[in-house]
Formats: C-alpha cells, sequence, structure tokens
C-alpha cells in the first residue's frame, strides 16, 4: 500500500524533525569545531612546551609524552565544567552543553567525551589510536542531523552549539 502524500520534512525541516540541540541553539558544524580544537591545540601546546622545557624534560619522550596527553585532558574537562568552553571554543562562538541541554557538562561527562586526547599516552601506538579517534569523531558529527559525534554519545548525549 502506498500514500498519496508526499513525505513531509520533520518539524525543524530536517528529515525525522531533530530539533535543534541546546534549547533551540543550532548545533556546531565539524569546520568550526576543528578550527576551536586547533587554536586549543595550539596553546596547551605553548603550554606545555614551556613547563616541560622550564623542567629541563624536554629531551625525555616518555615524559613529554605522557605530561602533553594529560595536560590536553586536563585542560579541556577544566574548561568545559566550569565554563562550558574552551578558549578555541569561545573564539570561535561555540559551547559545550551537558546532555538535555544544560549549560555545562558534568565532571564524568566531559572526562568521558574528552578521554580520547589521553589515546595519545600509549606507546608507539598513541598516535595512531588517536588518528583513528579524530576520524570516527569527525564522520560521526559529520553524519549527524545534531552534529554530536560518537564522543557526545559516549558521553550521554553532550552537544557543542553556536553561541
Amino acid at each position: 500500500m502506498t500514500s498519496d502524500y508526499p513525505p513531509q520534512p520533520g518539524q525543524y525541516g530536517q528529515p525525522g524533525g531533530y530539533p535543534p540541540p541546546g534549547g533551540g541553539q543550532q548545533p556546531g558544524g565539524l569546520g568550526l569545531r576543528f578550527a576551536a580544537r586547533l587554536i586549543d591545540g595550539i596553546l596547551v601546546g605553548i603550554v606545555g612546551g614551556i613547563i616541560v622545557f622550564a623542567l629541563g624534560l624536554s629531551d625525555n619522550v616518555w615524559i613529554t609524552g605522557l605530561f602533553s596527553g594529560l595536560l590536553t585532558f586536563i585542560y579541556f574537562v577544566a574548561l568545559e565544567v566550569s565554563q562550558g568552553w574552551t578558549i578555541g571554543k569561545k573564539i570561535l562562538g561555540l559551547a559545550v552543553h551537558g546532555p538535555g541541554g544544560a549549560p555545562r557538562p558534568t565532571v564524568q561527562q566531559s572526562a568521558i567525551r574528552n578521554s580520547w586526547t589521553l589515546l595519545s599516552i600509549i606507546p608507539f601506538i598513541g598516535g595512531l589510536l588517536s588518528l583513528a579517534a579524530v576520524i570516527i569523531i569527525a564522520v560521526t558529527i559529520n553524519g549527524s542531523p545534531t552534529k554530536q559525534g560518537k564522543h557526545d554519545e559516549l558521553a550521554g548525549g553532550t552537544q557543542v552549539v553556536k553561541g
């Protein structure tokens, strides 16, 4: 049996009618999120480099890898939980909301969504695992009508939104 009526878009003009996340705010797209991550990575790299150099540990690959992975994780969790954004996200007009439009993620939610940054700590294969995680996250963000990546899903539905 076929319908005589043409298919109708969802309530919000999208197939399935997905509402904009975060109480009506538009989701942050992949390009803006990538640019924010790049800005944050540069900032963390500069700070981490200064600290490692000041401590005289710049010649120890094991220490610098461990330190940079932990510093990146702490940076993202601390700012997302306390501010709802990182510096890169703030510069580009993005914010991280907790599930259901909460103004910020909890410590647990942010730790889960950023746990992939700790993959770089793993000797020898950490870089490859991090790259795989980035690809999975990018593909899932790009394929989601609400622009939520696998890491957002695992964290209970965190969302990066504009504004």
